[in-house]
C-alpha cells in the first residue's frame, strides 16, 4: 500500500477518535455570544502576529475588529495583507474552519459577506458544544479562560498561578490574599492560604491543573525569601522590570529568590493536591526567556509533581523532546505547535517516537480564545494530519503496523491526558 493510502486510512480513523483538547483559553460561552461575529473573527488572535509582521499597523488591526464599523470597510483593511499570510499555518486554520463549519471553500471578496452571515446565524447558545463536541469530537477542553472559568463538563479549568509566587509589592500580596479569602502576614501564612484556596477550587469547581511559565528563576533560598518578604511588608518593592507588551501578566523583569522559593512551595502544593502543573515554554516575544530548559532544576527538585510541558518549547523542540525522555514527571504537549509550524511539529513527533515512551505525549490543544473558537477545528484537523503522516511513515518503514499506530494515536489524543490529569469522564 502506498504512503498516501496509509496516511489517508489513518487520517480517517483519527477523525473518528474522541479527543481530549489539552489547552484552550475559552471563557464562558456568553463571552462569544456578547458580540456579533463575522469573517474577520477568523483573522484575529494568533493571525494578528502574521498580519503585524506583514506590515499591518496595530490601529488598522483594531479597526478591522471594531464591529461598529461597516463590514465592507473592515474587510478592505484586511485585503492588502491577506495574500501575504494566507499560506501560513495560522491562516490555514481559518480556511479549514470556514469550510468544515460553514461550507465555504475560500474566504475572499466573493464569500466574506455570506460567510459572515453564516457565522452569525450559528452564534447562538450551544455554539461551543456544536463546534467542540459535535464537529470536533472533543469530550472536554482544559481551559484557562477568563477567571479560569470551567463548566464542569465541556470546559475543565486550569488555573493560572504565576502571579502567586511572582509578587513585587505588598499590595500584590494582599490582593492575592483577598482572592484566597484569607488574611496573611507571614510568608507561611501566604503559602497555607494558597493551598486552602487551591483545594477549595479543586473540590468545588473541578479544577484539574495549575499554569505557570518557564522562566530563568534564581536559586531558591529560604533566608533570602524571608528577607524579600520583609522588604515587601515594610513597603519596599522588589523591582519588576517592564511588563510584556502583549501579555502584561507575563513577568519579564527581575525575579527574586523569594519568587523561586514560593514557586517551589506551589509545586509541592500541586503534588499534594494531585494537580498537574501546565508550563508554558517557548514562543512569545523574547522566547529565549521562556525556554523549557529553565525548568530543569524544578523538574529535578520536585519528582512527585507532574508537569505538562506546553508547545514543545517551540522553537527549541529538540531540547524539549530530550527533557521528555529524561524526566519521568514531564509530559510533552503539542498544543499550539501544529499551527505554529506543522513541519516542526512533525519533526518533533518523529524525535518523540525515537526517544520518548508513547504514554508521555499529548497530541492536541487548540490554544484559542472564545472569539476564535471556530478555529479549534482547523487546528485539530492540522494536528490529525501531522500525526497521521508521522505514523504512516513508521508503518511504511515496517516499524509498526496500522493497529499499533492507532493505539499510539489513541494514547496521544485521549488516554494520556485522561491519566495524567486524573480526569473522571
Amino acid at each position: 500500500m502506498s504512503m498516501a493510502h496509509i496516511k489517508s486510512d489513518l487520517l480517517a480513523a483519527l477523525q473518528d477518535l474522541e479527543i481530549i483538547d489539552c489547552h484552550e483559553h475559552l471563557g464562558p460561552e456568553s463571552e462569544r455570544l456578547a458580540q456579533p461575529v463575522d469573517a474577520l473573527n477568523l483573522f484575529g488572535h494568533y493571525t494578528r502576529t502574521d498580519l503585524a509582521t506583514a506590515g499591518m499597523p496595530n490601529l488598522e488591526f483594531e479597526r478591522m475588529h471594531d464591529k461598529s464599523l461597516p463590514l465592507d470597510y473592515r474587510w478592505g483593511l484586511l485585503q492588502p495583507y491577506l495574500p501575504q499570510i494566507r499560506y501560513g499555518s495560522y491562516a490555514r486554520a481559518a480556511y479549514i474552519a470556514a469550510r468544515e463549519l460553514y461550507g465555504f471553500d475560500d474566504i475572499s471578496d466573493e464569500t466574506y459577506e455570506a460567510l459572515s452571515a453564516a457565522m452569525q446565524e450559528k452564534n447562538v447558545p450551544g455554539v461551543y458544544r456544536w463546534i467542540l463536541r459535535d464537529k470536533c469530537k472533543i469530550r472536554c477542553s482544559l481551559t484557562q479562560g477568563g477567571n479560569d472559568y470551567g463548566d464542569g463538563d465541556l470546559l475543565l479549568p486550569v488555573m493560572r498561578v504565576l502571579h502567586v509566587p511572582v509578587v513585587h509589592t505588598w499590595e500584590a500580596v494582599q490582593s492575592n490574599a483577598r482572592c484566597f479569602g484569607a488574611t496573611v502576614n507571614t510568608l507561611d501564612d501566604y503559602v497555607a492560604a494558597f493551598e486552602q484556596y487551591v483545594a477549595t477550587r479543586k473540590r468545588e469547581e473541578g479544577m484539574v491543573g495549575l499554569k505557570i511559565m518557564a522562566q530563568p528563576f534564581p536559586a531558591p533560598d529560604r533566608t533570602a525569601a524571608v528577607e524579600g518578604w520583609e522588604l515587601l511588608r515594610d513597603g519596599q518593592d522588589i523591582p519588576a522590570g517592564d511588563a510584556h507588551p502583549l501579555h502584561p501578566w507575563l513577568p519579564t523583569g527581575h525575579l527574586h529568590p523569594l519568587h523561586t522559593w514560593l514557586l517551589d512551595r506551589l509545586l509541592e502544593i500541586a503534588a499534594r493536591q494531585e494537580l498537574i502543573v501546565a508550563t508554558h515554554s517557548g514562543l512569545w516575544g523574547d522566547f529565549r526567556r521562556l525556554e523549557a530548559g529553565h525548568m530543569i532544576p524544578f523538574f529535578e527538585r520536585h519528582p512527585n509533581t507532574r508537569f505538562d510541558l506546553y508547545h514543545l518549547s517551540f522553537p527549541q523542540v529538540h531540547e524539549a523532546v530530550v527533557i521528555g525522555k529524561n524526566f519521568a514527571n514531564v509530559w510533552l504537549n503539542l498544543c499550539w505547535t501544529h499551527i505554529m509550524s506543522p513541519t516542526l511539529a512533525r519533526e518533533g513527533m518523529r524525535e518523540i517516537l525515537d526517544l520518548v515512551p508513547v504514554n508521555k505525549v499529548f497530541a492536541f490543544g487548540g490554544d484559542y480564545m472564545s472569539r476564535a473558537v471556530d478555529k479549534v477545528i482547523g487546528h485539530l484537523r492540522m494536528a490529525q494530519e501531522d500525526v497521521a503522516e508521522v505514523l504512516a511513515e513508521r508503518i511504511e518503514a515496517g516499524l509498526m503496523n496500522e493497529e499499533q499506530a492507532l493505539t499510539v494515536a489513541k494514547k496521544w489524543f485521549w488516554d494520556n491526558p485522561v491519566e495524567a490529569y486524573r480526569l473522571e469522564l
